[in-house]
């Protein structure tokens, strides 16, 4: 079974998010699939069958499926649209988020994601503990948003990851108003075994409604403060619907032996 390895929010290899891409001509067994997201010891591995005209799409962690991930879906669009049906720029995926939709736009894949509804939240001694600094506010939606005071606390955070993992919420954000950017970021996932995740496109579907709101703009562009780094372009489409775009480079294609009996 032939596997992409694709770094996405980035047009250079060692830098953005990389995730894994199987192309499946059907679905395997999920136990199975979870011991290829473990082999690959990323933060994801994306699966994709095609179903008609669109795509079935899924994420797995070290831990198992989740119900969104970002930088898969750009890297999984970038697999099938520049490898195996080379001459589309619009490709559907059916997704435990619903549909989602890739655009090529140039260099940039535009996707339209849900935006996740945030609901403000009391600023605790926990959070500060875990994160290191105190935020200024705290949101929750899939995952934990806290809006610290400058950029340079998010670049020069440390956080007990334990105790990250005692917070509510899948993933913990911290943003900040950006100088060259509109916003900065830094994403932690422990509870997904990833300490930080390099660039996270599902948290920005937090991050981005946040700062379109805040800022009073309704595109945006946002850098992911990790030791990779990435850049996000961010549009929002109504109130209930995020456009996050990015360019994405290839770093690998593998082969995977899978076991006979499959």
């Amino acid at each position: 079974m032939k596997q992409y390895v694709v770094d996405a929010f980035t047009d250079q290899v060692f830098s953005g998010n990389p995730a894994a891409i199987c192309i499946l001509p059907h679905w395997l067994p999920d136990d199975l699939l979870l011991k290829i997201a473990r082999e690959n010891n990323l933060s994801e591995t994306a699966y994709a069958v095609q179903t008609g005209s669109a795509w079935h799409l899924r994420w797995f962690t070290l831990n198992g499926e989740i119900d969104l991930c970002g930088h898969a879906t750009l890297a999984a669009a970038y697999t099938i649209i520049n490898y195996v049906t080379p001459g589309i720029s619009q490709i559907q995926f059916d997704t435990k988020s619903g549909r989602i939709t890739v655009n090529k736009q140039e260099d940039l894949y535009a996707i339209d994601f849900p935006a996740y509804s945030l609901q403000p939240v009391p600023v605790t001694d926990e959070m500060a503990a875990a994160i290191g600094a105190c935020p200024v506010k705290a949101y929750m939606g899939r995952d934990l948003l806290s809006i610290m005071k400058d950029e340079e606390t998010i670049h020069n955070i440390t956080p007990d990851l334990e105790k990250v993992r005692a917070l509510d919420g899948l993933l913990l954000h911290i943003s900040a108003k950006g100088k060259d950017f509109d916003c900065v970021s830094r994403s932690f996932a422990p509870k997904c075994n990833t300490p930080e995740d390099p660039v996270c496109g599902s948290g920005h579907c937090h991050i981005i409604p946040y700062w379109a709101k805040t800022l009073c703009k309704s595109e945006l562009i946002a850098y992911q403060a990790s030791r990779r780094g990435g850049t996000l372009y961010g549009k929002m489409l109504g109130d209930d619907r995020v456009q996050l775009a990015g360019k994405a480079v290839l770093f690998s294609i593998d082969e995977i032996f899978l076991p006979s009996d499959i």
